[in-house]
């Protein structure tokens, strides 16, 4: 009888685990293939290799661009290497990347940047908010933009509680903003179990002098985050769970949900489009790819640009798909005056004209 009864629960277990396997290929879209799609004139741009995780353009066409990115279970080509911010000048016939100096006494060597969003004060001061994961901890670097010498001047290091395992960011004021939390553990196999059981325990944070604390929660992985152009209007990526949350801002900084827009691929990093406020999202058509990563079939891009997001039926269109034969990963897209930049998780940076 006892034999019967461990043989019974060994066969429920081993079904559950299938069952979780086959669930979590589904929601990492395993079979999909990409049909490609190019806007236009496109190029790589050359001296990014490593990734170009994140994007923040500047309302004077200056990209900022996090580079590096050691992220635990995804390719990394320099695996050894800190990361980097790139600049890219998009006002220039041919942009081309530039490596901004970092200010001595912040720590370099450790540097592993994720999402980055920019923040203008009323003198016209650039500051950058960076996502870091030194030692894969998460902390939020902030530097002020020197144009001039092409530098960041770092000026402080935020730490808190609530800021684990933080993907993106977005800054609405001086050390105020929005943050995502991608995973409620911190221990790379337990947040693996979290992601094949599914658990939607992840969060949006908000930060600011006076207060850190969650604004909205129960998403499977949440990932990118960005404001509508009149910062009413919160938009969430939910990368496992294929969609993206529209919130609306309250007067305490708390979100409420609104709507959810389901697409049928991974989203992750948001952008806005200051021309038309239509949500630009950097997507892996099929994650499973990056997951199992292999060179000789890699990892594809999509980029997908959402019109009308607050209507009862926006529009979904794919601005760019390609197979990995040409651009791998994608994570990012973002315009400017009828340019595209495409960033990626771990490899190039694509340039087109729209």
């Amino acid at each position: 009888m006892g034999k019967l009864v461990a043989l019974t629960l060994l066969g429920v277990g081993l079904a559950l685990i299938g069952e979780r396997l086959l669930a979590f290929s589904r929601r990492m879209n395993a079979s999909r293939k990409v049909e490609p799609v190019e806007p236009g004139n496109c190029h790589l741009i050359e001296g990014i290799e490593t990734g170009s995780e994140d994007i923040d353009i500047l309302p004077s066409g200056l990209a900022f661009i996090s580079s590096g990115l050691k992220y635990p279970g995804m390719p990394s080509f320099a695996p050894d290497e800190p990361g980097n911010i790139f600049l890219i000048d998009l006002n220039e016939q041919n942009p081309r990347a530039q490596t901004l100096k970092i200010s001595d006494g912040f720590d370099k060597a450790s540097f592993n940047p994720h999402g980055i969003s920019t923040f203008i004060d009323k003198d016209h001061i650039v500051y950058l908010y960076v996502v870091n994961h030194p030692h894969m901890k998460s902390t939020v670097e902030i530097f002020k933009f020197e144009e001039q010498e092409r530098s960041l001047v770092h000026l402080k290091t935020i730490k808190h509680e609530l800021l684990k395992s933080v993907n993106d960011i977005v800054v609405l004021g001086p050390e105020q903003f929005y943050a995502t939390s991608d995973h409620y553990f911190t221990n790379f196999f337990l947040s693996l179990l979290e992601m094949l059981l599914d658990l939607h325990w992840t969060y949006v944070l908000f930060h600011s002098p006076q207060e850190v604390k969650v604004v909205a929660q129960g998403f499977s992985y949440a990932n990118g985050i960005t404001i509508s152009l009149d910062n009413t209007y919160v938009y969430v990526a939910d990368i496992a769970a294929k969609n993206i949350h529209v919130m609306k801002r309250d007067d305490n900084w708390d979100l409420t949900q609104q709507k959810v827009i389901q697409l049928d691929t991974l989203v992750d990093n948001l952008t806005v489009d200051p021309a038309t406020g239509d949500v630009l999202a950097g997507c892996h058509p099929n994650a499973m790819k990056l997951l199992i990563y292999n060179p000789e079939d890699p990892p594809g891009s999509e980029v997908l640009r959402i019109q009308n997001v607050l209507s009862k039926n926006p529009s979904v269109s794919t601005v760019y798909a390609n197979n990995g034969s040409v651009l791998q990963g994608s994570t990012v897209a973002s315009v400017y005056h009828g340019k595209l930049l495409i960033g990626t998780l771990f490899h190039r940076v694509l340039y087109c004209e729209l």
